[in-house]
């Protein structure tokens, strides 16, 4: 059974989330913000449910922590939370949130969104194996405003035929880039297409590459 992690504040919400999900999830709740990311780190959830007004820590920090952090950085990030959907959601976009939903919760629309995101994350584990390894970098392409770009970056989360990194540049989705091998000697891996984009309006973005075309050099190959 998949997991779920919830972080609320409020016990009756708490109580709430797991009794209209626990037929279908695991849950792992806490009240403790500060608790989160050692739970998630200890129970590796498939999703986490997270609020956003808490004391001490609040959910707009943990998001981020959430995202940045390499083992938690791929888990979905849904808020749960009774401030305005119009006034926050592309702030928690921005912070890493795969999805937004105000109180009261619907939860129809909740358990059709984590069915659909969760069944697309186990389909892309199925296929790709993905390995945390850090790896430095270098891109070259042509940035959203078609202007030529050269830049440094390191990933942490590899594939046989893909990573996924930071970058400063603003790319499109689609968009190709030729990676390099950087560190000592420069080394030519291939042609990578941006398949998602993350962090939108953020000082720098997270990018999903995927490989088109690959050399023998790249750190994974398929058996």
């Amino acid at each position: 059974m998949q997991k779920i992690l919830i972080v609320d504040d409020d016990p009756a919400m708490r109580g709430l989330l797991r009794k209209r999900l626990a037929d279908t999830y695991e849950i792992i709740d806490t009240g403790n913000p500060e608790q989160a990311l050692g739970l998630a780190l200890e129970h590796k959830p498939d999703a986490i449910l997270l609020d956003l007004m808490m004391p001490k820590f609040s959910g707009f920090e943990l998001c981020q922590s959430f995202h940045s952090l390499s083992y938690t950085g791929l888990i979905p990030i849904f808020v749960i939370s009774g401030e305005s959907a119009a006034k926050y959601k592309e702030h928690c976009e921005n912070l890493g949130a795969t999805g937004y939903f105000e109180k009261p919760v619907d939860f129809a629309a909740l358990k059709r969104r984590l069915a659909t995101e969760l069944l697309n994350k186990r389909r892309d584990s199925r296929a790709d194996v993905r390995v945390r390894m850090r790896v430095a970098l270098k891109l070259r392409g042509t940035d959203a405003s078609g202007k030529p770009f050269e830049e440094l970056t390191a990933t942490e989360n590899v594939s046989a035929e893909g990573f996924l990194c930071n970058c400063t540049q603003s790319l499109v989705k689609d968009a190709i880039v030729e990676v390099f091998l950087a560190g000592g000697t420069e080394r030519y891996v291939g042609r990578a297409r941006v398949a998602r984009k993350e962090s939108p309006g953020a000082p720098w973005q997270r990018y999903g590459f995927q490989f088109q075309e690959k050399t023998l050099e790249w750190v994974l190959q398929k058996a």
